[in-house]
């Protein structure tokens, strides 16, 4: 049974922290925003209340979703039964207990329903963080999506589309929580490219699994996304479905799991290049696992094939079907699925057009070992301590460091996952510290002057009078 209303819980929450502090941020003439959020998602609602409670005023939140339901994967992309991450981790609450998933769903359903979940299911996510945006008052601008970023004097100009029509905006700072899609977008095999689009689609995109009853699907992939993809596929009725791996097995190789070491986690980003760049190369090697659930909900179907070292070499039409052609031969399928994960490429994202070659890369910056080279992983933006683009050439695009990223593009130099829910805790409040340090250092004089100021006198001398001792008139004499 639920115990209370969620929403007195966060009333509670938000009535023992205090008011939020007033912008302390100076107005500047012709400059709309503070701080513009991309992406109105788990992240970017999270930016905007701590951003909020940083005493930083005009701060606004975009989104290319037109409904705000649909806003970040929850309801979209991701097809997963329960969130891949513990239950326990500190998300979008920052520190207030009465603002996490757990008192909203205790509240709900009570604690021993929570204390029965293994992990989160994944409706009950989005419709917390629905619940999260309205208590915490965080406005989302749907329909809004982000065409190009124009460096200007001191600010930069975004060029928007609202609903259709072509704005500008200017803005000081630029967050960026674009999730996986926000760093070169979704990466899909050539092999497949060569087909008629109406035959694929990546797991990213919305997948009319529906229309795939009674007919034969491929999948593409060996991560969650894939199994996921695979089984809901088979849930919609396919005929069958036949997922591809590259890969010989689907064990991971033995690494350590950074995020569940805190002293490691936490300081990350002080960690020399050389350990940086050796752990990315490390999960490189190890791939990404689907976790068990996802491979009994695929497996369950006695349709589904599972296909191990056993990647596309070519696919062409053969009449009306496409055919792919793996060491295990020939395969005849109506549509393939795509679970090949996102590519890191900042020269694809178009609103980086103006200025993609002027990001430091980590290519620029350090020079591995011949047997740990990776082009890939050369390609990541090498990034600041508050998830800043830096200058591949000092003192030729100073407004690099007024873009913050949280996404993908950050892992390695942060280390994984950033701008899902475990980097939460430690991202979040290093890149609104260093927004607002920027903010104010850049306004200092104006700071200096409300500083220095006349001090208003807090009480009367004639409060404490009574109470001044005095020595006796007498013993004054002497």
């Amino acid at each position: 049974m639920p115990q209370s209303d969620p929403d007195s819980v966060a009333r509670e929450a938000l009535r023992l922290i205090g008011p939020d502090p007033q912008n302390w941020v100076p107005e500047r003439e012709a400059i709309d925003h503070n701080v513009v959020v991309v992406g109105g998602g788990q992240s970017g609602s999270a930016f905007a209340f701590a951003l909020r409670r940083a005493g930083i005023g005009k701060v606004s939140v975009i989104d290319a979703a037109a409904d705000g339901a649909k806003a970040g994967v929850w309801l979209t992309s991701a097809r997963m039964h329960k969130l891949r991450t513990p239950k326990t981790l500190p998300g979008p609450e920052l520190g207030l207990p009465g603002l996490g998933f757990q008192a909203w769903y205790e509240a709900r359903h009570g604690a021993a329903a929570y204390d029965a979940l293994d992990r989160i299911p994944r409706l009950d996510w989005a419709a917390y963080l629905d619940w999260y945006r309205r208590v915490t008052g965080v406005a989302v601008r749907y329909g809004t999506r982000l065409v190009r970023i124009e460096p200007a004097d001191g600010h930069l100009r975004l060029h928007l589309e609202r609903n259709g029509a072509a704005v500008i905006e200017t803005t000081r700072k630029l967050v960026l929580a674009t999730g996986f899609a926000g760093s070169g977008g979704a990466s899909v095999p050539e092999v497949l490219q060569g087909l008629p689009k109406r035959f694929y689609a990546h797991t990213s995109e919305a997948i009319d699994f529906r229309s795939l009853r009674g007919r034969s699907v491929a999948v593409i992939g060996s991560a969650a996304s894939a199994f996921d993809a695979a089984a809901v596929a088979l849930e919609a009725g396919a005929r069958d479905v036949h997922l591809f791996a590259r890969r010989e097995t689907l064990a991971s190789l033995p690494v350590i799991r950074i995020r569940g070491y805190p002293g490691a986690y936490d300081n990350y980003g002080a960690l020399p290049d050389a350990v940086r760049w050796q752990q990315a190369i490390r999960f490189r090697q190890a791939g990404s696992t689907p976790p068990p659930d996802a491979i009994s909900r695929a497996v369950s179907f006695p349709n589904f094939h599972l296909h191990l070292g056993a990647p596309w070499t070519s696919a062409r039409l053969q009449g009306v079907r496409p055919v792919a052609v793996t060491i295990h031969g020939e395969f005849s399928f109506d549509f393939a699925v795509a679970g090949t994960g996102y590519a890191v490429s900042l020269g694809a994202q178009n609103e980086l057009g103006d200025f993609a070659d002027e990001i430091l890369l980590w290519r620029d910056r350090f020079a591995p070992p011949a047997d740990e080279r990776d082009e890939t992983l050369a390609g990541y933006p090498y990034l600041g301590s508050g998830h800043e683009y830096l200058e591949r050439v000092p003192g030729r695009a100073p407004y690099l460091k007024d873009i913050h990223v949280f996404n993908p593009a950050a892992f390695v130099s942060f280390g994984l996952p950033v701008g899902d829910v475990p980097s939460f805790k430690r991202d979040i409040p290093a890149v609104v510290a260093r927004i607002s340090r920027d903010l104010f250092l850049a306004d200092l004089a104006s700071h200096e002057a409300r500083i220095n100021g006349t001090i208003a006198e807090d009480f009367a001398p004639e409060l404490y009078a009574s109470a001044i001792w005095r020595p006796p008139q007498h013993a004054a004499a002497e």
